[in-house]
């Protein structure tokens, strides 16, 4: 389809924009992100990603660092040889065991309940003790919870918080003395 004449215009240089600031942002996408630290201190912005990456000792594709043999000869044919011909060079094996110590380290509990959610327990445990019948006809029952949610979610909050919630229980035993 032929173009409309007088469309093809010749670019015309632009004053406003800051080349420093431009060229600075296109260097800042080009490079990659990179987000492990131990890799990112290790990271050689000359070579590609995946010669950093095997100088590390890590695979840019899984399925070609280990292959899997489509057919039972390729299998035998492996089991003959014994090892590939190809043996890759770490060079930089201190990122491997950075990141196998660092993956060996226990997991961190980061499970929390909200605040509003621990106080609507308490509030409930304080005025009606384990009827969860009175507790579904509550009026800070908002949501309208079943007798058997309202169960649910004070048993979450024991299992979240074992000790908070035995400690709770046992200041609410001398008010519950003092009232009788």
């Amino acid at each position: 389809m032929p173009k409309a004449k007088g469309k093809t215009r010749r670019q015309k240089y632009n004053y406003n924009v800051n080349r420093k600031k431009q060229n600075k942002a296109f260097r800042k996408r080009a490079a990659p992100r990179i987000k492990c630290a131990q890799i990112r201190h290790a990271w050689d912005r000359t070579k590609s990603v995946s010669q950093n990456l095997a100088e590390m000792g890590l695979a840019v594709d899984p399925n070609k660092a280990i292959p899997i043999p489509k057919t039972i000869q390729q299998m035998m044919k492996m089991e003959v040889d014994g090892q590939q011909a190809k043996v890759k060079t770490v060079r930089k094996p201190y990122v491997l065991n950075e990141l196998e110590s660092e993956a060996s380290l226990p997991e961190k509990k980061s499970e929390t309940l909200s605040r509003d959610l621990i106080d609507y327990v308490q509030h409930m445990i304080r005025n009606h003790g384990e009827n969860y019948k009175a507790m579904a006809r509550d009026e800070k029952n908002y949501y309208q919870d079943t007798p058997k949610q309202i169960k649910r979610k004070i048993n979450v909050y024991k299992r979240f918080y074992p000790e908070e919630y035995l400690a709770f229980v046992a200041s609410l035993k001398p008010e519950k003395m003092d009232q009788q």
